[in-house]
C-alpha cells in the first residue's frame, strides 16, 4: 500500500494539465471564429459598398468606399476588382485575430465577397 502512496496527485496533475489545455484550445478556437465572422461580415459590407458605387455613381471610387466598409467592419481591404463600368465587386478582406494561447505567431483570416449589380433594364 505504501508504494501507491501519492499517485492520486500525480493523476490530479496530469488531468489538471489536460482540462487547462483543452481551455486554452477552446479560447482558441472562439477567437478564430469571431475573427472569421468579423472578416465575413467586413468582406460582404466592402463588397455591397463597392457594387452600389458601381451601380449607382456618386462620384467617389469604388475601391476607395470599399476600404471604407472593410475598415469600418473591423477588416482590412487587401484586394478589389470593382472597375468603374463593370457589373460586379469582388472584395478579399484580412482580419488579425491576434495572438493565440496555442498557436505561435500572427494568426491573419481572409474573407472574400462578391456582389454583382444587376439593375433592370428601363
Amino acid at each position: 500500500m505504501r508504494r501507491e502512496r501519492g499517485s492520486v496527485s500525480v493523476v490530479l496533475g496530469a488531468g489538471l494539465l489536460v482540462v487547462l489545455v483543452m481551455v486554452l484550445g477552446l479560447a482558441d478556437l472562439t477567437r478564430v471564429l469571431a475573427a472569421r465572422s468579423e472578416a465575413r461580415a467586413a468582406a460582404d459590407a466592402a463588397a455591397l459598398a463597392a457594387a452600389q458605387e458601381l451601380a449607382l455613381p456618386t462620384g467617389l471610387d469604388p475601391v476607395e468606399v470599399a476600404v471604407e466598409y472593410a475598415d469600418a467592419n473591423g477588416g482590412e481591404l487587401s484586394a478589389c476588382t470593382c472597375v468603374a463600368g463593370s457589373s460586379q465587386a469582388v472584395v478579399e478582406v484580412h482580419v488579425d485575430a491576434g495572438a493565440l494561447f496555442l498557436v505561435p505567431g500572427p494568426t491573419v483570416l481572409t474573407a472574400q465577397a462578391r456582389a454583382v449589380v444587376d439593375l433592370p433594364s428601363l
